[in-house]
């Protein structure tokens, strides 16, 4: 599993209640989960000074600070040296830039530039969500923040194999929970709302589930547009029955669809609405996806 992106896997959905759309008294300002640093002996922040001291003290020599550092980094990434932008973002991360920290995760995650880790780009993850101050974190830098919530709980749902970061679902719940109330971001949102799909570390629910994926959904999350239209297009146990909707929905979703490997589940979901929809369906979701368009 990688933490770019979101939980993209189908599975048969098992879906009981009925969708109505959330209210704005109904979301409350989650706090702060607490978190642990999951790195053995010493907190985050002393091992990921362990991980990277190499690269830091050969990245004093050539930077003033670390936000200077920060800056060669991000520019050498650019250019395409990913391998020589690690030394310097180690060093800013150590100083604690966020962005480098995010940066750091992301290339580790991917194995960018560096051998692929996840319990490195864990930790750095984590000590951004460690770090986070409602109150003292720019907002600039809040949407870096709900990325690395949901990659900690990503990698919470999933577990860490040969590593002691094992699958826990209380703590993704929260991490998504925080990220999807506090942030409003989409990746938590989905993530929240398939949590509740299959019942992980919580009663399945469709209703809270098809909530989540509409918010997601209208902020043009493809994953969350086709999930919630196939509910929709489905009204599988008890979800009101609403094809041309879903079929709209499903539409939006398939135009989104650009990585043919990731996304193919959503592609065949298209199609298979798309084979079972009547000519009615179909001329009705055009119709709204045309009046859906305008609104945007």
């Amino acid at each position: 599993m990688r933490t770019g992106g979101c939980v993209c896997v189908v599975v048969a959905l098992s879906l009981a209640g009925w969708w109505a759309p959330v209210r704005a008294d109904e979301i409350r300002v989650a706090e702060k989960p607490a978190v642990r640093a999951d790195l053995g002996a010493g907190d985050a922040n002393s091992a990921e000074r362990a991980l990277g001291r190499a690269a830091e003290k050969s990245a004093r020599t050539h930077f003033a600070d670390p936000a200077q550092a920060l800056q060669a980094g991000i520019e050498r990434y650019q250019a395409g040296d990913a391998q020589n932008s690690v030394a310097p973002l180690t060093y800013a991360a150590q100083g604690g830039a966020a962005l480098a920290q995010w940066k750091l995760g992301k290339m580790y995650a991917a194995g960018d530039g560096v051998i692929a880790d996840d319990r490195k780009a864990y930790q750095y993850f984590l000590q951004i969500v460690q770090n986070f101050d409602e109150d003292r974190t720019p907002r600039r830098e809040y949407s870096l923040v709900a990325s690395a919530f949901v990659a900690v709980g990503v990698y919470s749902l999933n577990g860490i194999p040969k590593t002691d970061i094992h699958a826990d679902t209380r703590r993704a719940l929260s991490m998504f929970q925080y990220a999807a109330v506090n942030f409003g971001d989409a990746n938590a949102q989905y993530n929240l709302a398939r949590m509740y799909i299959d019942g992980a570390g919580v009663e399945k629910d469709a209703r809270q589930a098809a909530r989540w994926l509409r918010l997601a959904a209208e902020k043009g999350h493809a994953p969350s547009q086709a999930l919630l239209g196939h509910m929709l297009f489905n009204g599988e146990e008890g979800v009101g029955r609403r094809r041309a909707e879903g079929l709209m929905y499903l539409t939006l979703a398939r135009e989104s669809a650009s990585d043919a490997t990731k996304e193919e589940w959503i592609v065949a979901l298209y199609d298979k609405a798309m084979a079972a929809a009547s000519d009615s369906d179909r001329r009705t979701a055009l119709a709204n996806l045309e009046s859906y368009l305008r609104r945007r």
